[in-house]
């Protein structure tokens, strides 16, 4: 998969909608239904991280929910992104971008949504073909003002911003015309996920929904 046809996809991905769920999944019994509640609530497009043992699971689990996008979050590795493709993640996500780690995606022909936070990244990232970028961490990297910035010099690049971002501020990163979506863990608290609050995350997920 050429970077360019991966930034295709996951421009496609991130239209539609405003938020994509980033979700620490601790109990793999409880991510059908976790993933049940957003896709109920319009957010159909999910990231689970891999960071707890049971997310490779979590995301075999995920992908037979129907009407759901699930992706791998935190790949930093070759392994993992094997380990993805292995479990039906249809997309990747890593919080910066390597040269081994993006070759790994493109010859396993999963869609990434590489990391950057700098112009410098920005540049190698677009130089290589890459044209929709996670912008990560977010809010320590200047927020919104920071993406204002950057649309400047890289008009043409696309961001899902991630890191330090809620419903106080979401809106004002969705304001931007080279944001997409933005990603965020608001949709699913720790909490109501282990309580199993379907109904309440539900209604998180819709409020998101609404914010375009």
């Amino acid at each position: 998969m050429t970077p360019h046809n991966a930034s295709d996809i996951l421009e496609g991905f991130c239209r539609m909608a405003p938020v994509i769920p980033v979700l620490v999944i601790e109990d793999a019994a409880r991510a059908r239904p976790l993933a049940e509640a957003l896709r109920d609530g319009g957010l159909t497009v999910l990231e689970v991280t891999l960071r707890t043992p049971v997310a490779l699971e979590a995301i075999r689990r995920i992908a037979d929910v129907p009407g759901v996008i699930v992706g791998a979050g935190t790949l930093l590795a070759a392994e993992d992104v094997r380990e993805a493709v292995a479990v039906g993640a249809r997309f990747g996500v890593s919080p910066g971008a390597t040269p081994a780690l993006l070759d790994a995606c493109e010859t396993a022909g999963l869609p990434l949504l590489p990391g950057a936070a700098t112009a410098s990244e920005v540049m190698a990232l677009r130089a290589r073909g890459y044209r929709v970028l996670k912008f990560f961490p977010a809010g320590s990297s200047g927020g919104a003002a920071a993406l204002r910035a950057l649309a400047g010099p890289f008009p043409d690049m696309r961001f899902c911003p991630t890191g330090g971002i809620g419903p106080s501020n979401a809106a004002e990163y969705l304001a931007l015309d080279t944001v997409l979506c933005v990603g965020g863990s608001w949709v699913a608290p720790p909490a109501m996920v282990a309580a199993g609050d379907w109904a309440d995350i539900t209604g998180l997920a819709r409020q998101a929904a609404r914010l375009r």
